[in-house]
This record gives C-alpha cells, sequence and structure tokens, in this order.
C-alpha cells in the first residue's frame, strides 16, 4: 500500500481553463491519436473541445472542426452511434428548440445529423444523456433523462433512432437529472434514475418485457429525504467500493450522500458508517484509485448556490473501509461545481481531474496528480472494444485479479453515465500495487446474458502510456 503517499495535484493550463459558468466536461480519444481530448460545455459561453496535443498542451478547435455552439449546454454524451470508429458527441441544451444535437464525428470535422437519424426532440430540457445497448443488438442506443418531462429512451435500428420508452417503462416524468446503466447479475441491463425537488428515485429492471421499477425504500432515497423539496439526488455512481466483487450505489445528494451497499438482504446504505454522508448540497460523484493503493477513493464536488459556494471532498479510502477527507488547498480553492472526471490525461499512469465550475468566478481547471513516477506506472487501464474493435461496449464490466489466482484487485465499469450529466468514452483504471502480473476479465451485460472474455498474465509494464485493448464478443 502506498498510505503515506502526499495528496498533491497542479494546475495545468490555468489560462487556458480559467473561464467559469462551465456545466458539463466529458472526455474521449477524437481524433485517434492515442490520448483523450475534452469537450467542455457552457452556460451560454461558446463551448469548447481541447484537442490533446500530448507535451505540446491542448489546443481549442471548436470553432475549426464545427462543434463552437453558444447555446447552454446541460449535458455531453460520448459514443460511437455508428459504429464506424471514432466517438460521435450527443449535447442536450435548455431553452429553444432542438433540444439535442447529435454530432457525427467525420475526422476532421463534425456535422449535426440529429433530425437525419430520428432524434429531434423539441421540447424539454435533458439533464443526463448516455449511450448504451440496450437491445443488445451490437449498436448503441440513446437514453435522455429529463429534468421537466418524461425520460426518453431511443432505441437504434439499421441507422434510425425510435423512442420506445413508454413501451418499454421507462417514460419516467418525475424531474430526473442523472441515470446510470448497469446489471444486477442477471444479463439484463437496468437503469437507476436519480431525481429532484424531493421526487424519489427509480430503479428500473430490466427483462424481456422490457422495465420494473423497483420497490426497494434505500433505493428511492438514496440516503436523502424524500419529499423535501430541498433535497434531491443528482448524480448516481457505480462503484464497488468494499472490493467484493459485485457493484454498490453512490448517491451525491442535496442533503447527505447515500452509499448503498448491494447484500443479500437487499441494498443498505452504509454512507454514515464509513464517513461519506457529509450532508450538505452536492453535484457529482466520481470514484478512482488516485493513489495506486489497490482501493477505491471518492470526490464529490459541491453546488454552488448564489453566494454560497458548497465545498469539494476527496476522501481516500483507508484501512478497514473507512474513508479519510485528504482534500489538498488546490482543490478546495477552485470553485468547481457540477463537472468532474478523472483522466489520464497526460498518459503518465496516474489519474488527474478534470473540473468544470458553473459560477461566473469559477474555472474548468485540469489538475495534473503528482503521484511519484514509481507509483505512478503501477496501474493499468483497460479498453473494451467490440468484436469489430469499435466502442459500443457501456455498462461493460472489467475485474482484475492477482495472476493465477482467485484474488481480486478491483471492479470497474465502463462509463454508462458519468460526471455531471455527461458521459466519456475513456478505458476503464486500476491502481496495481507493486506492478504485479494481472488476469483481466470483461463481462459484458445485455438481452439476458453475460459474455466473459479473460486475458491473463497481464503485465502492467507493457502498458505504460497506452491502454489493453479487448475486443470482446456478446453476439
Amino acid at each position: 500500500r502506498n498510505d503515506f503517499q502526499p495528496v498533491r495535484f497542479s494546475p495545468v493550463s490555468e489560462e487556458l481553463f480559467d473561464e467559469g459558468g462551465a456545466l458539463t466536461d466529458a472526455w474521449a480519444d477524437v481524433d485517434l491519436d492515442g490520448d483523450p481530448d475534452r469537450f467542455v460545455g457552457f452556460n451560454g459561453t461558446p463551448s469548447r473541445l481541447y484537442r490533446n496535443d500530448g507535451i505540446d498542451g491542448f489546443v481549442d478547435i471548436a470553432s475549426e472542426v464545427g462543434l463552437m455552439t453558444k447555446r447552454s449546454v446541460r449535458t455531453s454524451a460520448w459514443g460511437d452511434f455508428d459504429s464506424d470508429g471514432d466517438p460521435d458527441l450527443l449535447l442536450g441544451y435548455s431553452g429553444e428548440e432542438p433540444v439535442i444535437a447529435l454530432w457525427k464525428n467525420n475526422g476532421a470535422t463534425f456535422t449535426e445529423v440529429s433530425e437525419m437519424v430520428g432524434l429531434r426532440i423539441v421540447s424539454g430540457t435533458t439533464r443526463q444523456a448516455a449511450w448504451v445497448d440496450v437491445d443488445a443488438d451490437g449498436d448503441l442506443d440513446l437514453f435522455l433523462a429529463m429534468r421537466d418531462g418524461p425520460n426518453h429512451l431511443f432505441i437504434q435500428t439499421a441507422g434510425k433512432f425510435k423512442n420506445e420508452a413508454h413501451n418499454l417503462g421507462l417514460d419516467d416524468t418525475r424531474r430526473t437529472v442523472g441515470g446510470l446503466w448497469f446489471d444486477d447479475g442477471d444479463g439484463w441491463l437496468d437503469v437507476i434514475v436519480t431525481n429532484m425537488n424531493g421526487d424519489a428515485n427509480g430503479l428500473y429492471l430490466g427483462s424481456e418485457a422490457g422495465f420494473t421499477e423497483s420497490q426497494e425504500e434505500e433505493i428511492h432515497g438514496g440516503g436523502r429525504a424524500i419529499g423535501d423539496e430541498s433535497q434531491g439526488s443528482v448524480r448516481p455512481c457505480s462503484v464497488d467500493y468494499d472490493a467484493d466483487g459485485d457493484f454498490d450505489l453512490f448517491f451525491a445528494n442535496y442533503g447527505p450522500n447515500g452509499l448503498l451497499e448491494r447484500t443479500p438482504e437487499g441494498w443498505l446504505n452504509r454512507a454514515n458508517e464509513v464517513g461519506v454522508a457529509n450532508p450538505s448540497r452536492y453535484d457529482t460523484c466520481a470514484w478512482a484509485d488516485f493513489d495506486h493503493d489497490g482501493s477505491v477513493d471518492l470526490f464529490v464536488n459541491g453546488t454552488v448556490g448564489g453566494e454560497v459556494h458548497y465545498r469539494d471532498w476527496l476522501m481516500r479510502r483507508e484501512g478497514d473501509i473507512n474513508f479519510m477527507d485528504v482534500t489538498p488547498l488546490e482543490i478546495l480553492e477552485r470553485n468547481a461545481s457540477h463537472g468532474a472526471t478523472w483522466v489520464d490525461y497526460d498518459l503518465d499512469g496516474d489519474l488527474d481531474l478534470a473540473l468544470a465550475g458553473s459560477a461566473i468566478d469559477g474555472t474548468h481547471a485540469l489538475l495534473e496528480n503528482l503521484l511519484r513516477p514509481e507509483f505512478a506506472w503501477h496501474s493499468l487501464q483497460v479498453r473494451v472494444l467490440d468484436e469489430k474493435g469499435h466502442s459500443t461496449r457501456p455498462a461493460s464490466e472489467v475485474r482484475l485479479f492477482v495472476s493465477g489466482t482467485d484474488r481480486l484487485l478491483g471492479t470497474r465499469r465502463v462509463d454508462s453515465g458519468s460526471g455531471y450529466d455527461a458521459q466519456s468514452d475513456l478505458p476503464v483504471h486500476f491502481g496495481v500495487p507493486g506492478g504485479q502480473k494481472v488476469d483481466v476479465e470483461i463481462t459484458v451485460p445485455g438481452g439476458g446474458r453475460r459474455s466473459v472474455t479473460r486475458i491473463d498474465g497481464v503485465d502492467p509494464r507493457m502498458y505504460q502510456g497506452r491502454s489493453l485493448e479487448v475486443r470482446t464478443d456478446h453476439r
């Protein structure tokens, strides 16, 4: 373990990332050069697409490629909807129609194609877009959580989308701001929707017939009160916080946060017990092993309301599943809210932290993790692809084992809804204490099936500066 690692972060390109009013932050390798690029959406300021040029830094190319919108961008989601090998971008707006825009990646430019593929929406405000292969037919479908109307689920067939939310039982009319897709072990994708203004959350369990809402009370509150207009759940996160191999749920709330552990008796809230409840007002949760000690740590950022800036927390897991506040000044001094993404932007092995601040005096800071180099390379990033080498596997599960044993080192999920109303197309990241060899197990759920792919004897040292790419078959 690296228990005595100092927690140090340093701002990157402060002048470039100093604009406030940022609402959403999402990353993907837009130009397919091997490093992640960054999209940032603002509340009326032109959006930015930062191309990552490695040691030469970042360059805003939004205008050059046709992505510079002045609309208030409330959600951004990267996904290869057309299965051509590069990430496309779904944006959700507030205000006048159209409510969403789908930007197809052509390589050097982006083209808006939403009407062409059947995705035009004339009213409402979406707070979460998520690409996921709901019907397990090999292409990405689109879920939209709506703040002011029924949620949408657009199923893609032969390149065209049709809203099937009502027919499948997912047209929830509560005030939804977050959505996360996962599988509870039966091979059918489920979705948790988080709701505001005191509305109960909803967990919809998938089956061949569609979706049925779970009636578990712990899910409805997610750790906070129901019926209190001042409380709500903003962001759900899927995390195996106790490293037992199954996924638990964390809720970033207005009110106390919730950490719901999945047990044979149902969902149990452990937030107070392990020290992560911290009643306040939060917009985002983001889990990662930022110090490479083998256990996952938690970042939650407070919202900004009027003159009040609610504080952020970086909570490091210590010992027997307790979390300690290790928030450095570099984070406390930022007016962060809304967006938060863990990303290895510089490919040095450890995860850095990208933030988006919605306040006028906020920033969309990028903070470099200054983990010592001898520990930074004790890691492995795994990119899950389909059998054609395309990124169509959101919600898939990745488990790491000590090579040749059944000793579990960690469990991750491919992004199926993250940040504040965002979805990135990034590899999953593991800290690997000692840099030991590992076995990698990938599970692709969907259509009532769970397909498993294994790669044994992986040496993390062979993947410094790049990801282990694994093609998976779910036909």
